[in-house]
């Protein structure tokens, strides 16, 4: 075995037991089985030495790809030590961007969006967005899985069209109970992909698209699939959780929808094609700008953990997310403690700032099939906006 080769072991077993100490869900990884099996077998590595074997990787690492990845599992690493650590350097680390505050004035605007693009109704923003949200729920879960699969063919055959990435063959649904996510999306080698969808949240017809685009094609799965298909390296085999690739993953997947429909496709796609199946009438709203406002108020989870991590109030966090991400009480309720400072707390603020990125680049096709097959970090994707 090569320095290099060994270095690449290295590399994968210090993300393994890096990711034993996270409960196991913080890898994707399509590494050797066998050491996967054998580190399964042995006693959790203290987060101390893993940070020793990371200091040793990042000695011999030769691309700041891989330096920023190493960064990322060390900070990671010592979070769970207990250490104090500013949250503005764990943020630094796993998205690879500054912790910067969202000004307000972006979810003004994202308001402005909402108010112009829901149907009019009685009652304040909020009300009217949440009544929008239960006119497009569904309950019934065969036709949920009918309708992901439905969607998530179109969206499989307009990546192969718009972006010349070719799809996975067979994706399938699993409708789960009840889980932390609400949408997630799986990519497997050797059997069907899978999106699952959280049977516990409400499922919302009219985000359909936005979020089976995001989980599949071309956003998680797509990416994934093609990455891991062209690695040529052990290290490009797996993917890290709490690290620049997978927060510029969010960044992608939150600009899915607007890359393969653009403009009023989304909007035509719902009318036509989706509510027919669900005897639900379509009330004049424009899924496309309640969308992007969507986007933007991603900010506001930023905005929040930053607030958890100043100390701020739980009742202050709640206020906030109230007045600016137009949340009830149940939503408020089940955000509020997760905005606690932790690695997940710090990848929250992946997905507006990422997607802040790649939104201009959502028109360009080129620039959209580099970021799902090659390896970008977040801070050098403005190189690809012309």
């Amino acid at each position: 075995m090569s320095d290099d080769q060994d270095w690449q072991r290295r590399y994968c077993f210090l993300a393994l037991r890096l990711n034993r100490l996270l409960h196991g869900s913080a890898l994707l990884y399509y590494g050797p089985a066998e050491w996967q099996s054998q580190v399964a077998a042995e006693e959790p590595t203290a987060a101390e030495l893993l940070i020793d074997e990371a200091d040793e990787l990042l000695a011999d690492a030769d691309s700041p790809h891989l330096v920023a990845h190493l960064d990322a599992m060390k900070a990671v690493a010592r979070f769970t030590t207990g250490q104090p650590m500013p949250f503005g350097d764990l943020v630094d680390a796993i998205v690879g961007l500054p912790a910067e505050w969202i000004p307000e004035t972006i979810f003004e605007h994202a308001h402005e969006l909402l108010d112009r693009a829901l149907p009019p109704r009685h009652g304040s923003l909020a009300e009217r967005y949440q009544a929008w949200q239960r006119h497009y729920s569904v309950t019934d879960l065969r036709l949920m899985e009918r309708l992901v699969l439905k969607t998530d063919h179109e969206c499989r055959v307009r990546t192969r069209r718009i972006l010349g990435i070719e799809p996975d063959d067979a994706v399938d649904c699993q409708v789960v109970p009840d889980a932390h996510f609400h949408f997630a999306g799986l990519y497997r080698p050797t059997a069907p992909s899978t999106i699952f969808v959280n049977a516990g949240r409400p499922f919302n017809v009219a985000d359909l698209i936005y979020n089976v685009a995001h989980e599949s094609h071309p956003g998680h799965i797509a990416e994934t699939r093609t990455k891991i298909r062209r690695a040529t390296r052990l290290d490009q085999r797996i993917r890290f959780l709490f690290s620049p690739s997978l927060a510029l993953g969010e960044g992608i997947g939150l600009a899915a929808e607007s890359v393969i429909f653009p403009g009023t496709e989304a909007t035509e796609w719902l009318r036509h094609t989706v509510l027919p199946d669900t005897g639900i009438e379509y009330d004049g709203s424009d899924v496309a700008d309640i969308h992007l406002a969507k986007n933007m108020l991603w900010g506001v989870w930023a905005n929040a953990a930053l607030m958890a991590a100043e100390g701020r109030a739980n009742d202050d966090i709640a206020d906030y997310l109230a007045q600016w991400a137009l949340y009830d009480d149940d939503e408020i309720t089940a955000v509020v403690p997760a905005m606690k400072p932790s690695p997940m707390s710090a990848y929250y603020l992946s997905y507006f700032h990422t997607w802040n990125l790649v939104r201009h680049l959502a028109a360009d096709a080129g620039a959209m099939f580099k970021l799902l097959t090659e390896h970008w970090l977040p801070r050098d994707v403005t190189r690809l906006v012309r």
